[in-house]
């Protein structure tokens, strides 16, 4: 039997938890609405002359991309970028379906170049993908696509052209959003959970820190900060965040450019979101044993602690979860009882309206989805969706952590294109 003290401090800790990443989010969150405002008179600022914009090399790394890599080809091919000073690299990362069929097809504009991995190093997953391509793309800076996306045509420039203005950025990222957010339950709450982390935490973070993250698609990057980097780390799950580390440690930036728009698909099945998000959590335990020692001597230091707590992020809302979770059961269940006084359902009832409130007004960034049904499927998702993140990283815990799994690259299952 535990001791009531016991009981009682973990309710405190669970409390403390919670209420620190709400505090933590609701200062990104004023200051990712400041930013919000701020792109959007930026937006009236006349384009940089296409004499003065650099050559780029779109890359699509693509493995078993049949279903969609044709309407992505063609949605690079009408960027509004000049056309001589692009080249489209299609990575064919040993495809067993028709995905190297379909992209030869696309090869008649001359912009665009197919390059298979050879058998014996394909399936190495995306870092080796990319690695590959950098030894045969020809240009200065490096755009990078997933084989998922549709760009809008105004995509690219805005983060060539803010790369250009400044030579502390390595790399600039844009806008994702959900081409199939409509489609089910499911897709409509991950719409919701990518506009409020772009909202709220990277447009929080640049503004407060000049911090971002490269999130895997949508961003351009210097190819001499990749090469003195030594190119992409082949064993991490989660390159795009591993990147942006040594990016970081090296004393370069990443800049947050919401002018600049993707759509990507999202898994429709609760299977598919379990593998890709199992993976996800697995690349930060990589990345934690890999840097954690050393990343509260980051300079500057608010930005080597940012690194250190995005890395435990996913522990630190577990950890709230689960002892939230189990101690609500075991009360309403009449097996402990909570004697700490305080008006901790006001305390509880205040996170939940600080989450959807925050959540809501991140929505309103975008047109068209702070709306009623939006409204009310993020006050569900507190409850629901939120919830499915404790399995996903009690998997991910075991398998490095216990069982010491190796890791393997788990590629996210595509749909048929249909509409949003």
């Amino acid at each position: 039997m535990y001791s009531h003290v016991l009981i009682d401090a973990l309710f405190i800790l669970a409390v403390t938890l919670i209420w620190f990443m709400l505090a933590w989010q609701t200062v990104l969150f004023f200051l990712g609405h400041r930013y919000y405002r701020l792109t959007r008179r930026r937006e009236s600022r006349p384009p940089m002359a296409d004499a003065g914009l650099p050559r780029v090399s779109i890359v699509i790394p693509c493995r078993n991309e049949e279903r969609v890599i044709e309407a992505t080809i063609r949605s690079v091919l009408a960027l509004d970028y000049p056309a001589e000073r692009t080249e489209v690299l299609i990575v064919n990362d040993g495809s067993t379906d028709r995905t190297g069929e379909i992209a030869r097809r696309q090869a008649a504009d001359p912009r665009v170049r197919v390059v298979d991995i050879p058998g014996e190093m394909a399936g190495r997953g995306k870092g080796a993908a990319l690695n590959f391509a950098l030894r045969h793309a020809r240009y200065p800076v490096l755009a990078i696509y997933d084989a998922d996306n549709t760009p809008e045509p105004g995509a690219l420039r805005p983060l060539v052209e803010e790369l250009m203005a400044d030579e502390r950025l390595a790399a600039a990222t844009g806008l994702y959003r959900a081409v199939n957010r409509h489609r089910n339950l499911l897709t409509r709450f991950l719409n919701i959970e990518g506009i409020g982390f772009q909202w709220i935490v990277q447009a929080g973070r640049w503004m407060l820190m000049r911090f971002a993250t490269l999130p895997g698609t949508n961003y351009v990057i210097r190819r001499e900060v990749v090469e003195a980097l030594g190119g992409w780390d082949e064993n991490a799950l989660t390159e795009d965040a591993e990147l942006t580390l040594r990016v970081y440690r090296a004393g370069r930036r990443v800049k947050f450019v919401p002018g600049s728009v993707t759509w990507e698909q999202e898994p429709e099945t609760l299977r598919v979101w379990f593998r890709q998000r199992h993976r996800w959590v697995r690349g930060y335990n990589y990345l934690l044993r890999r840097f954690a020692g050393s990343l509260w001597r980051a300079r500057p230091r608010r930005v080597g602690l940012e690194l250190l707590y995005s890395l435990s992020l996913y522990y630190v809302f577990f950890a709230a979860i689960i002892i939230s979770d189990v101690l609500f059961l075991l009360s309403v269940a009449g097996v402990i009882r909570i004697e700490v006084p305080g008006p901790y359902s006001v305390v509880w009832l205040l996170a939940f309206v600080t989450f959807v409130l925050q959540i809501v007004i991140a929505l309103a960034s975008e047109r068209g989805e702070d709306t009623p049904p939006n409204i009310l499927l993020t006050m569900l998702m507190y409850f629901t969706y939120c919830q499915l993140w404790i399995p996903v990283v009690a998997r991910a815990f075991w398998d490095d952590f216990i069982a010491r799994r190796p890791a393997t690259w788990a590629k996210t299952d595509r749909f048929e294109k249909g509409s949003a």
